[in-house]
């Protein structure tokens, strides 16, 4: 036995291929038949992949540049009761209505993430019937307001947007009423702790009232795709362009009850919202929020727990954002001094579209009990 056949045959294959027999073939006789049968099979598959290459790219860059739906009746109807004012060169859309002759009671409305002022509509009307002036904003980023890019999006830049519409409207010497959820919620706690501590330009906070917002890192569960898209870097603008209507309906329709849930044209209107001014491509940078909560924890969650203001905790119980039990457990044990109202079992993340007579009732009742 020869050394170079002992020691460096390479290894048999388990599998021949066609052209590889063909090859052996060749080899063998020298066949130019055979040399040539696999040259066009060859050519033929490596066409083929080109040409659902060149299929693909064009119906990719057509994906990725899908125009935003159009505007619903009611998000017109919304929109063209609107204003808008200018905040650092960016426009910033509100909503006012003079509601109660006679009062002088203003209510401030701070939305939450990823939706906008819309998530008020349900409770809008009863709540004119109470004060004498009802606001919503659009927080930059958000709804109708600009969605600039690149931008480092901040509950404290967010918290001043509020300060100019105050400003704005002529509010600053007012008493202001805030009713927040979700996102808001930290907003008005960054406006609590400014209020609390006399910043120059900061709002003059009547009560406050909060909604199923993450304002404790600790027993906030975010769901997997805004994870996904705080933390994956520079892929997030890929992957931010990615997210489409299926996408944001499967993940949306978990955080309301299940027999709570918003009709497909609800649906439509809160994707409607996100799209409009490519509001798709600032989620991620908007999405910060998560991680600002946990840096400034000790700054947000000690306001809350040592300001003389009127406060109270509207809550959906079924929230797997902010789950039942341990959310409001640590809230009535950190936050002693505020009331609390708990609503249906069924009612989940968007108490305020999932129950409005339950949230307007419990929202009442704390307001006229001082």
């Amino acid at each position: 036995m020869s050394l170079n056949s002992t020691y460096f045959s390479p290894p048999a294959k388990t599998t021949d291929t066609h052209c590889d027999k063909v090859q052996e073939s060749r080899m063998s006789q020298d066949s130019p038949q055979n040399e040539s049968e696999c040259g066009p099979s060859r050519r033929a598959s490596r066409e083929w992949w080109l040409h659902v290459s060149l299929l693909c790219i064009p119906l990719l860059a057509v994906y990725l540049h899908i125009p935003p739906p159009q505007l619903s009746p009611a998000l017109n109807t919304w929109r063209a009761s609107g204003h808008f004012f200018t905040f650092r060169g960016n426009n910033i859309f509100y909503k006012e209505s003079v509601g109660v002759v006679g009062s002088s009671d203003v209510l401030l409305l701070l939305h939450g993430f990823p939706t906008s002022s819309y998530d008020w509509y349900k409770i809008w009307d009863s709540l004119t019937q109470r004060f004498n002036r009802v606001i919503a904003l659009d927080f930059l980023g958000f709804g109708f307001s600009d969605k600039p890019r690149p931008h480092r999006y901040s509950i404290f830049e967010q918290a001043s947007v509020v300060e100019a519409l105050i400003a704005h409207l002529g509010l600053s010497e007012q008493r202001i009423n805030l009713l927040s959820h979700d996102y808001g919620d930290t907003v008005a706690l960054e406006l609590l702790y400014r209020s609390d501590h006399n910043r120059n330009g900061h709002v003059t906070i009547n009560s406050l009232c909060l909604s199923n917002g993450g304002i404790f890192p600790e027993t906030h569960y975010p769901r997997f795709l805004q994870k996904v898209l705080k933390d994956s870097g520079f892929i997030s603008p890929v992957l931010t362009r990615l997210v489409n209507y299926q996408l944001f309906s499967r993940g949306i329709r978990d955080v309301f009850g299940p027999y709570t849930q918003p009709t497909e044209a609800e649906f439509w209107d809160m994707w409607t919202g996100i799209r409009f001014n490519d509001g798709n491509l600032v989620m991620d940078s908007v999405l910060q929020y998560i991680n600002q909560r946990m840096k400034h924890r000790e700054r947000w969650v000690g306001a809350l727990t040592s300001s003389s203001t009127p406060l109270h905790m509207i809550y959906g119980p079924l929230d797997p954002v902010n789950p039942h039990p341990q959310f409001i457990q640590l809230y009535q044990k950190l936050v002693q001094r505020s009331t609390v109202s708990v609503l249906d079992e069924h009612v989940s993340h968007y108490p305020q579209l999932e129950d409005p007579t339950g949230f307007i009732n419990a929202y009442l009742s704390f307001i006229n009990s001082f």
